[in-house]
């Protein structure tokens, strides 16, 4: 299930002297993800500080409860897009290995941003960009799922939750095995930063989609 540059770096001395360009290209995706997309484009539309606004979240659903919906729109692109991006440019260059240290360092990027002294988002408009780039059928079941359950149920932090629980198994089911540790590090990550939305969806106090 893991990657070659993972596997076997101990004892490949080619997988060694491949790290230093991992590292580099891990580093870009990390400043490319770490980008704060909502936080520019509620300034550009005039909406003030969405640090300030509902939940503080700089993802696309903390955007909406501003009342712009074409706002929200345009960061859930953006943030889409720079998962997207990062790995696509890593595969095109480098390979495999490379774009799946591209998805990791982008995902960390915005969850941890260093433009915002590490205080980011929750990770799922950049994880669903991020996996429609790895692996297109899983990407777009992922976010079919996730359609499905925010029409269901309202909750943007429910329905991540289901998709990042579902993803994983999903890469194995579709044979994508070399992903599977992708997936459970993103489930974990997602989860741990949903922590504050599953005790207030257990206390029913987490706020409904498009709720201000």
């Amino acid at each position: 299930m893991l990657p070659d540059f993972l596997r076997f770096w101990g004892a490949n001395p080619a997988g060694q002297e491949a790290l230093p360009y991992l590292a580099a290209i891990f580093l870009a995706a990390y400043l490319l993800g770490a980008i704060p997309f909502g936080v520019v484009i509620t300034r550009l539309f005039g909406l003030g500080n969405l640090r300030e606004i509902g939940s503080g979240n700089i993802g696309a659903t903390n955007v909406l409860r501003t009342g712009s919906k074409p706002a929200a729109v345009a960061t859930l692109a953006l943030d889409m897009g720079k998962g997207a991006v990062a790995v696509l440019l890593a595969r095109w260059y480098f390979g495999e290995d490379a774009a799946q240290v591209a998805a990791l360092g982008a995902f960390l990027g915005h969850l941890f941003p260093i433009y915002l002294k590490f205080k980011g988002g929750k990770g799922v408009a950049v994880f669903l960009g991020i996996m429609l780039a790895l692996h297109l059928a899983t990407g777009l079941a992922l976010c079919v799922i996730w359609l499905g359950a925010a029409f269901g149920f309202r909750y943007s932090s429910l329905s991540a939750l289901i998709i990042a629980v579902v993803c994983p198994h999903l890469l194995y089911f579709l044979d994508q095995y070399y992903l599977v540790w992708l997936g459970i590090l993103f489930m974990v990550l997602i989860w741990f930063k949903h922590w504050p939305n599953l005790k207030r969806l257990a206390r029913d106090e987490e706020p409904k989609i498009g709720q201000k």
